[in-house]
């Protein structure tokens, strides 16, 4: 190992992939950091799943979907003692075909084990009773959405991309304190409205 290296990889950062491209990035991660002997720099890759209960034709069925569709989690060893990139881990991420970039910017922070614990929990649960209709609303670029349904739930975002055609929408939210696009069903979200503020006034 460099002496550079602070130790082995045992920090978690969020890869960007191109979307549906997640399984092949994970495949290739794991594939040749063993033929390129870079156990000191990469260690494990995660990408978090979740069973969902939908209804379909009438008929109930239970699928598995990827419940940060888009990301994939990797453990790295990425920054010598000085902080600065380890030239083997960036120049092995940055030849893994799919992948766009990391989510945090140019310096990258990695995950706290308070987040990773809490992917992990999504990753774990099986939510049921999730509708497989999409409801009959039409959203705009711009327009500020609260997602109501998955990983992100609770959280509210704005629409980058509309997909009336599929029902889908690409939107950006802040996401392990930094802001990602995430891609969503139609019946995933629903219109945002600020509630007004209470009135500090006491009633004439």
């Amino acid at each position: 190992m460099d002496d550079t290296v602070k130790n082995k990889p045992t920090e978690w950062y969020v890869l960007h992939t191109l979307t549906g491209q997640e399984g092949k990035v994970e495949k290739s991660i794991r594939a040749r950091k063993s033929t390129e002997e870079m156990g000191d720099y990469i260690g494990d890759v995660f990408i978090p799943t979740e069973k969902i209960t939908d209804v379909k034709d009438k008929k109930k069925r239970t699928i598995t979907k990827k419940a940060f569709p888009g990301y994939v989690f990797v453990q790295l060893n990425l920054y010598d003692k000085r902080h600065e990139f380890l030239e083997p881990t960036w120049r092995f991420l940055r030849e893994t075909p799919g992948v766009i970039g990391f989510i945090g910017g140019d310096k990258p922070a990695p995950l706290t084990e308070e987040e990773m614990e809490n992917i992990r929990h999504v990753a774990d649960e099986e939510e049921q009773g999730k509708p497989a209709a999409k409801p009959r609303v039409s959203y705009e670029p711009g327009e500020t959405i609260k997602i109501i349904d998955g990983a992100f739930m609770s959280l509210t975002g704005t629409v980058d991309e509309v997909d009336p055609e599929h029902g889908k929408l690409k939107v950006s939210v802040q996401i392990f304190g930094r802001s990602a696009p995430v891609d969503l069903e139609y019946w995933q979200v629903e219109r945002y409205v600020e509630e007004p503020p209470i009135s500090s006034e006491t009633p004439q």
